[in-house]
């Protein structure tokens, strides 16, 4: 059961954008928990890989997330960190190859619905920033602000590209960006909570944006609903 008092933020949009970090920042500020959607795919998919389940052996795999105990937290800098029978995976479950098995097992419908009440029991007190593909459209359709966050597919591959040799994971921008649009068509056209704005979202492209730039307008974004929501109380 959502703890329905509890006010959320969704952040979605595709990967390059920009939305972890800016959900990092802006639960920091606001002191709310945070919640990383994808990581929580990306966890199953590292079970599953460490099982040897392929990533469409869907009975398979329902029956590896009943099993599967994950814990996240957040340390000081802000960064989460995902934990599997108290080991620490956060840099495994970041490998290029483990997104696109997220990716790939996320499309079946009985997976996501496994899934959501995982997410939903983020939603606590003082309030959630909840950062995905599906938050504010299936997961918080209730959210108190809802942003979309989009950029052109090259400056999110050479986002991504950068973040992930600062990881010390050696991979071509040439196929960072070839990922970025194979997932992007994978992402938009399933069956099940395609990725896409929802009705009422903020949208923002962030292609010529900074971080800060970005994390400001959201802020921005969050004090005007705050403010129409007092008067007209």
């Amino acid at each position: 059961m959502q703890n329905r008092a509890a006010p959320v933020i969704t952040i979605d949009g595709p990967g390059g954008v920009g939305k972890g970090t800016v959900a990092h920042l802006l639960a920091k500020k606001l002191n709310w928990h945070v919640l990383d959607s994808g990581a929580i795919y990306r966890v199953v998919a590292f079970a599953a890989e460490k099982a040897g389940i392929p990533v469409d052996d869907y009975d398979g795999l329902l029956k590896l997330i009943k099993g599967i105990k994950a814990t996240f937290s957040t340390d000081n800098e802000g960064t989460m960190h995902v934990f599997v029978n108290k080991g620490d995976i956060t840099a495994r479950i970041r490998e290029p190859h483990i997104g696109t098995a997220a990716s790939q097992l996320s499309v079946y419908p009985p997976i996501r619905t496994a899934l959501l009440d995982c997410q939903r029991q983020f939603r606590k007190p003082k309030g959630l920033v909840a950062d995905g593909r599906d938050m504010g459209t299936v997961v918080f359709p209730d959210a108190q602000l809802k942003i979309f966050l989009d950029a052109s597919p090259e400056a999110r591959a050479i986002r991504r590209h950068r973040q992930l040799l600062q990881q010390a994971i050696n991979v071509t921008l040439k196929d960072v960006f070839a990922q970025i649009i194979e997932r992007d068509a994978r992402d938009r056209t399933r069956a099940v909570a395609p990725l896409k704005p929802a009705e009422d979202a903020v949208i923002i492209d962030t292609t010529e944006l900074s971080v800060d730039e970005v994390f400001t307008e959201v802020v921005l974004q969050w004090d005007l609903r705050q403010h129409k929501d007092t008067h007209s109380s």
